[in-house]
């Protein structure tokens, strides 16, 4: 293959998942809007435009850029869910570009490339991917990785005339536009990050390199905007645990343990994908477990082999990922513990969240390939690959099959919006997958009046 054919595939691929999400969407959506549209609807239309429901006192927790992208969505396609779904797939395919960036710059082999972009586009993400209300975090994660690109070649010598002015410029715009919540790893890598290269700089040159400290404040400043901003936000969990943490260690010590494990297997295979497996008889429940260490093994050798080999030192993206990567996985125990369900954090809504560190894990794995001479890490590292492509197979394979269903769903919804007094409170609750049958008529008066989404 020539350097130029060879470059065109570091683009072509990560278009290729692109293409596969986008199919998978429209087969398993119909543009309803339900579930946690219902919300949305309920706060900010019809009046889109209205500055008052712009400048509110937790702005930063609506995430500013969703505001004029709903505001065209609503005034001029007439509220499109589809529209949303398409925008989330293009996130994702824009994050998976940057990545495809990263491995033609560091020449990483065809199949190692591959191998990550089957996984990137897997459809373990499949709720993220069919709930349009969150399209604007599949951005957030190609910002996320475009600025560890940017920082990454910096690093190595290889930057760019404006470089260090987009390291400072691009938390201000990432953190307070577009990563909502995401931005406390986010910005936690990063100041973790600034800090380590310090350390090794000063190290090498016996002085502190006072960039870093630039930079520091350039993550901290819109950070410390957005907990502001957060302090008067009012969250409502539906269904969760409002008391303390100690009676829970006390009566069900293990429910924290097992909800990290799984969260790790989850990455393997969805909560979904894994129960129709057990059911079906296909193995064991306690696989998850199996492969949630497995998974956690593969953190712990990507670590030991970034440091046994140094590998931070030509590049950092890997131990940035493997990082953020296990940042969420805390982040997520952290504050989804409230529901005491241990497979809380296997589900498909946190895949996007937790595969940046899986990337991490590949990249090292790819980069340092050659340089292993311990011919079990490689056989282990194989095996793990081996997992990780059969569990995400069977679930890409499992969600193509669900499909259909899942549109049919939302037919389903659809049909009922055009006659909901025919229906009883129960059954609205349990079609439009929200928890109040008042606020799902209240969200459809508003539509119809408007002659929006599925009354348009």
């Amino acid at each position: 293959m020539t350097e130029k054919r060879r470059g065109w595939m570091y683009a072509a691929v990560p278009l290729l998942g692109l293409a596969f999400v986008l199919w998978y969407i429209f087969a398993a959506t119909c543009g309803a809007a339900y579930s946690d549209y219902i919300r949305q609807i309920l706060s900010y239309l019809p009046d889109v435009w209205n500055p008052e429901k712009f400048f509110v006192p937790d702005i930063l927790t609506r995430i500013p850029i969703n505001f004029p992208v709903r505001a065209f969505n609503v005034s001029v396609l007439g509220f499109s869910v589809t529209f949303d779904l398409v925008m989330g797939c293009l996130g994702l395919g824009l994050a998976g570009l940057a990545v495809g960036a990263y491995c033609r710059r560091r020449s990483v082999g065809m199949g190692w490339f591959v191998l990550l972009m089957f996984l990137f586009f897997s459809l373990n993400k499949w709720e993220m991917l069919t709930n349009g209300t969150g399209w604007v975090h599949f951005l957030a994660f190609a910002c996320f990785y475009y600025h560890y690109l940017v920082l990454d070649r910096v690093e190595a010598g290889e930057g760019k005339e404006r470089d260090e002015l987009r390291l400072r410029l691009l938390p201000f715009a990432v953190t307070l536009c577009v990563a909502g919540p995401y931005c406390a790893v986010y910005s936690g890598v990063l100041l973790l990050a600034y800090g380590f290269l310090a350390a090794v700089n000063h190290r090498k040159t016996g002085r502190w390199d006072g960039r870093y400290g630039w930079r520091a404040l350039c993550v901290l400043i819109p950070l410390l905007l957005y907990m502001v901003s957060n302090s008067m936000a009012v969250y409502v969990h539906t269904g969760a645990y409002t008391g303390s943490i100690w009676p829970i260690l006390r009566e069900q010590p293990m429910l924290f343990v097992k909800f990290f494990i799984k969260s790790f297997g989850g990455m393997v295979m969805e909560k979904e994908t894994l129960e129709f497996g057990v059911n079906m008889g296909y193995f064991p429940y306690a696989l998850v477990y199996l492969m949630g260490a497995a998974v956690m093994a593969a953190y712990l050798i990507a670590l030991w082999l970034n440091f046994r080999f140094r590998l931070y030192e030509r590049t950092i993206f890997p131990l940035i990922l493997i990082t953020a990567g296990g940042m969420n996985h805390v982040l997520i125990l952290l504050s989804r513990w409230i529901f005491l369900r241990d497979d809380y954090g296997m589900s498909a809504r946190y895949a996007l969240q937790f595969q940046v560190g899986i990337l991490g894990i590949l990249l090292t794995c790819a980069l340092l390939w050659g340089q292993i001479r311990s011919r079990l890490v490689k056989v282990l590292a194989l095996l793990w690959c081996a997992m990780m492509v059969a569990g995400n197979g069977f679930t890409d394979y499992r969600e193509i099959l669900t499909a259909p269903g899942r549109k049919a769903w939302g037919e389903t919804v659809t049909e009922m919006a055009g006659h909901l007094e025919d229906f009883t409170d129960e059954e609205l609750v349990y079609q439009f997958q929200y928890g109040d049958a008042d606020k799902i008529r209240q969200a459809m008066k508003i539509l119809e009046d408007n002659h929006l989404n599925m009354y348009r």
